[in-house]
């Protein structure tokens, strides 16, 4: 019998092997002290993550070229406490097919939140949201890994700096700098210097390229140009069955195509200034053959259903995103600031999706589907650093943000649902604006940080037109307008060189948005549903908000590092999309849903990690990463508990570096998601129960080997022993008697490979 943590002599055995290695363990060279990575993205300002009174992880280009993460769904490898959706194209135009897996990767969940509430921002520039209503959905995979230098993942509530979003945490891509690849020791007296990879991963069938080119024109002028490019096919799963039809497991005909570039051009005219403007583009472009859709033989049921058969489906997406941003930073020294920060950004995306359907007797049904959200976002900060003795010193951060985006959604087609008719917007087009002011200070000694701040944001929904917005007659598009404040409080204590410990309260809030505000759909009785079905928007919905408490001690020696932070969170009026409201299902009683503020829930939990040297064996250096996490949650409403929580995770690894090798060994340990776990009936009708993930185990090798001195050679081999597992971010929501469960299976055992050479 699965267990749903890891045997308790197991950790036992962790616990020995950390606290009571031999004194060799410690023996250390210079280039395996351990050096904290600098981000920006916890205080808007450039800070060792070992000072933060806070959580966060850090996965900097050369993580993610071991690694080899590819997408953002790669980025939970070996984060406890951290997930990201992703679930198998099985959509369907028409019929009763399965809905899950119109978004693609959906974006992050930290600590039991997702979706849009992580903050999700490139370069501090925030990513477009996804966007899901009525049976269409766009996800979050806006990001192309390959013009990525770092990734950081800050954990709890960042509103404070950030505003809206914020409230379970942010992530941060920052972009690749021509000084990162400039001050590189390479074998060539060339001045441009830069980077050529290739890979293949089997799951997906995936063959990439990417080149990276940068230079220095002048003395004041460097630049970067980024080239990526990628062709993958369906996720692979362990489902067997290839039926054309709708009990098919195996992956649908499916090929992807992935384009992006990066361009940065930095100007530094004297010692005080710094200009960088960036350009990027990523677009993706997908062709799914649905051969899950189609309806299975003989046909049965009423005269409509067996009308409304689909003989075949197919359908198309694409998205594409253009960034332009510019960002200026001075040296001032004036009594008001030291340091002045400018920036300036335009963000523009679309996602389109086109399907067809093949109907038995009934007209042949077409559907385009769009989403676009156009954005600016300016704004300045300052910082000032006075010391008032010999014991303390103060830093000052403190600015102003003012973001517009423009959202629109589009429906047309050919045999629309009655009522509807084509061409029609599900909300009316909206403008989101925000305007904020915010401050944080830094007290700072030997043994301590103490650190307030807070965040003034009044945000507000405009409607903009109303044009295609169905039914204008029955329902117009209305406006909202609110504020939010968000304070923060942090205190780090320094006990000694070697412990410290941190404290961190921190309130979060995600505006509504477009679609929560004026969504509007109405559905007449169609083959499998006999109902007269309404949702109705509802302009008076709040603001989410969050509480947020977060302790935490770090342990830094030479053998052991090690991070514990347990942590506790409140979260009221969380919006709940499609609540039902009643109605018989009657033309003149329709079942009516509308999404509204009713929940309030708690989640608490604690994420234990760090590494072990275990010294050198036979010439060559041993270390032994470790991460466990846990979470816990409920509905305080109806003390349901929430399905949005991932079960525990615990990973233990090897590492063995010796000359031009290094071998790495993971094993993941994936608790189950106990059925006493699950509110079904929150997602599922009919007293079905959603599917409970049994736990898991998975044992992942992979090695690198330094060919040449600029050319290394990355392989992984992931799944070795064939685990038959499930991931539950990406089965919510999926029957216990689903026929098709294995439909949502992990890959079974598969290679990847990447060659990487510097010049």
């Amino acid at each position: 019998m699965k267990k749903n943590s890891p045997h308790p002599e197991i950790l036992l055995a962790i616990a020995c092997l950390i606290y009571a290695a031999p004194s060799t363990a410690f023996a250390q060279t210079g280039k395996d002290i351990h050096l904290p990575d600098v981000i920006i993205s916890a205080t808007r300002s450039e800070q060792y993550t070992d000072d933060l009174p806070l959580t966060v992880d850090v996965l900097n280009r050369q993580t993610i070229e071991r690694q080899q993460i590819l997408d953002i769904r790669d980025t939970q490898q070996n984060q406890t406490n951290l997930s990201v959706r992703h679930a198998p194209a099985r959509f369907a135009l028409t019929g009763p097919a399965n809905n899950t897996g119109r978004e693609g990767n959906t974006g992050f969940n930290i600590r039991g939140m997702g979706s849009n509430r992580v903050l999700m921002l490139e370069d501090g520039i925030r990513i477009p949201h996804s966007y899901v209503y009525a049976g269409n959905a766009f996800g979050r995979d806006y990001v192309s890994l390959d013009m990525i230098e770092r990734i950081e993942i800050v954990r709890g509530p960042a509103s404070a700096l950030y505003g809206s979003d914020g409230m379970g945490g942010l992530v941060n891509f920052v972009t690749l700098s021509p000084e990162s690849f400039l001050k590189r020791k390479v074998d060539s007296t060339s001045p441009v210097r830069g980077q050529v990879s290739i890979g293949w991963s089997e799951d997906s069938q995936r063959k990439s390229i990417g080149t990276t080119l940068a230079g220095q024109s002048s003395s004041e002028l460097s630049w970067l140009i980024n080239l990526a490019s990628a062709n993958s096919q369906g996720l692979k799963n362990r489902g067997t069955n290839d039926a054309a039809n709708l009990d098919r497991t195996t992956p649908n005909p499916q090929f992807n195509q992935d384009r992006s570039v990066l361009g940065k051009f930095v100007w530094t005219p004297s010692a005080d200034q710094k200009h960088t403007l960036t350009l990027a583009h990523v677009d993706r472009e997908s062709d799914v053959h649905l051969l899950s859709s189609v309806s299975k033989l003989p046909y049965t049921g009423s005269a409509s259903q067996i009308n409304n058969a689909v003989l075949d489906e197919a359908a198309q997406a694409s998205m594409n995103r253009n960034r332009v941003t510019l960002t200026s930073q001075f040296a001032v020294k004036h009594e008001w600031a030291d340091k002045l920060n400018v920036y300036a950004g335009i963000h523009n995306a679309s996602s389109l999706q086109h399907g067809t359907s093949d109907l038995y007797k009934s007209a042949d049904r077409v559907r385009d589907v769009s989403y676009t959200e156009a954005s600016a976002q300016v704004g300045i900060q300052a910082e000032k650093i006075v010391h008032h003795s010999t014991d303390w010193t103060q830093k000052y951060i403190y600015g102003m943000e003012s973001s517009n985006s423009n959202i629109s959604n589009f429906y047309t087609g050919v045999s629309p649902l009655p009522p509807e008719v084509f061409p029609l917007k599900r909300f009316p087009d909206t403008r989101e604006t925000t305007r904020s002011i915010y401050a944080q200070t830094e007290w700072l000694s030997d043994q301590w940080s103490i650190t307030p701040g807070v965040r003034l944001d009044h945000f507000a929904l405009n409607v903009t037109s109303q044009d295609l917005f169905y039914p204008p007659a029955k329902q117009a598009g209305q406006s909202l307008a609110d504020s939010a404040v968000s304070p923060k409080l942090g205190v780090k204590w320094n006990a000694n060189a070697q412990w410290s410990a941190f404290a961190q309260y921190a309130e979060g809030f995600k505006a509504p948005n477009a679609n929560q505000v004026n969504g509007y759909f109405e559905l007449s009785p169609v083959p499998g549903n006999p109902n007269y079905v309404t949702i109705v928007a509802n302009p008076q919905l709040k603001a989410e908000r969050s509480k947020n408490l977060e302790l935490g001690m770090r342990y830094r020696t030479p053998g052991l590092m090690l991070d514990a932070a347990i942590f506790s969170g409140e979260f009221n009026q969380l919006i709940q999309d499609l609540k039902a409201l009643g109605g018989t299902g009657l033309i003149n009683d329709p079942l009516r849903f509308q999404t509204v503020n009713i929940d309030h829930a708690r989640i608490s939990g604690f994420e234990v990690k760090g590494m072990r040297d275990l010294g050198l064996i036979e010439g060559g250096r041993l270390k032994m990463p470790f991460a466990y996490g846990q979470a816990k949650g409920h509905n305080t409403s109806n003390q349901l508990p929430l399905n949005s929580i991932d079960p525990s995770h615990f990973m233990l690894g090897l590492n063995y570096s010796k000359n031009d090798w290094d071998f790495k060994l993971d094993m993941h340990h994936f608790a189950a998601k106990r059925s006493q776990d699950i509110d079904s009936a929150s997602l599922l009708k009919n007293g079905v129960a959603q599917f409970s993930v049994p736990s898991s185990n998975t044992l992942n090798a992979s090695a690198q080997w330094q060919l040449q001195k600029q050319t290394r050679l990355t392989a992984a081999v992931y799944n070795l022993t064939q685990e038959k597992y499930w991931k539950w971010s990406d089965v919510q929501g999926v029957a216990a008697n689903s026929t098709v469960l294995d439909a949502f299976t992990q890959p079974g055992r598969f290679v990847r490979f990447t060659l990487t050479t510097d010049f």
